[in-house]
């Protein structure tokens, strides 16, 4: 089977009324099955791609699943993984609904997924990109530092959600969280699991500061994600490092 035949597009949205019929659209020029997860949304969203999932321009492609109120990042993620899984996907591509992940960065994806199968594949996003803003530098910066630590492997971008997820490894995950902070545990606990993890580089759009859109809580979803790292360190010790030392002696044997 052809890469871009076992490959769907999940895309987790809450408000972004204004900019998802435009993502769902590009995608569909790539891809012949999307899932748009509407976390609680209250802005329209929900009625905008319900209508349009009901078009002809559609086509029966786009499917769409929805929830009230609001669970975060994390669930909507949950939730897009268990459709895919359902109809027999293999891997599913999470794309971001506010414009930023460019639909045309699909077939690199799908030529990492073939050179690199069963594998997390990460779209890293170039820092010396200069309309990159400054805090998702050093956010960034301040993430790869802790996977570093919790898995003694590097990655250039590890807040990335641009990313194809290997279905058959990633629903046998019992997650514990549920917003922003889960795409940083998947990550995590895929390292420790002895999945490949492949860095690939994208080019990502970045809207005027006036024009962007962004539901990150600073103080809410900054402590959550500093309270999963500090679970994630010491779980390394007593966990992620024997598995990690495990799947590597397994897999020389």
């Amino acid at each position: 089977m052809r890469s871009e035949m076992s490959i769907c597009v999940i895309i987790p949205t809450y408000n972004n009324a204004g900019t998802i019929l435009t993502v769902v659209r590009e995608v569909l020029g790539y891809v012949k099955r999307v899932f748009v997860v509407c976390d609680g949304p209250v802005d329209g969203t929900l009625e905008k791609v319900t209508e349009f999932a009901a078009s002809r321009e559609a086509g029966g492609a786009v499917s769409v699943i929805s929830h009230f109120p609001n669970r975060g990042k994390g669930t909507a993620l949950v939730k897009g993984f268990e459709a895919a899984c359902s109809e027999g996907f293999r891997y599913a591509l999470t794309v971001d609904s506010d414009g930023q992940h460019p639909a045309r960065e699909i077939p690199v994806f799908i030529d990492a997924v073939s050179e690199h199968p069963d594998s997390l594949i990460i779209g890293s996003r170039r820092m010396d990109d200069e309309n990159m803003p400054d805090g998702n530098r050093f956010a960034n910066r301040f993430s790869n530092f802790w996977f570093r630590l919790q898995t003694l492997r590097p990655l250039p971008d590890t807040q990335s959600g641009f990313r194809v997820y290997p279905l058959a490894h990633i629903s046998q995950m019992h997650l514990f969280t549920a917003r922003y902070e889960t795409e940083l545990e998947i990550l995590v606990r895929s390292a420790w699991r002895g999945i490949s993890l492949v860095p690939i580089y994208v080019n990502i759009l970045y809207p005027p500061a006036e024009k962007r859109i962004s539901h990150f809580r600073k103080g809410k979803d900054f402590f959550r994600i500093s309270l999963l790292n500090t679970v994630l360190t010491c779980m390394a010790f007593v966990y992620g490092y024997p598995s990690m030392l495990i799947h590597k002696l397994h897999s020389h044997a």
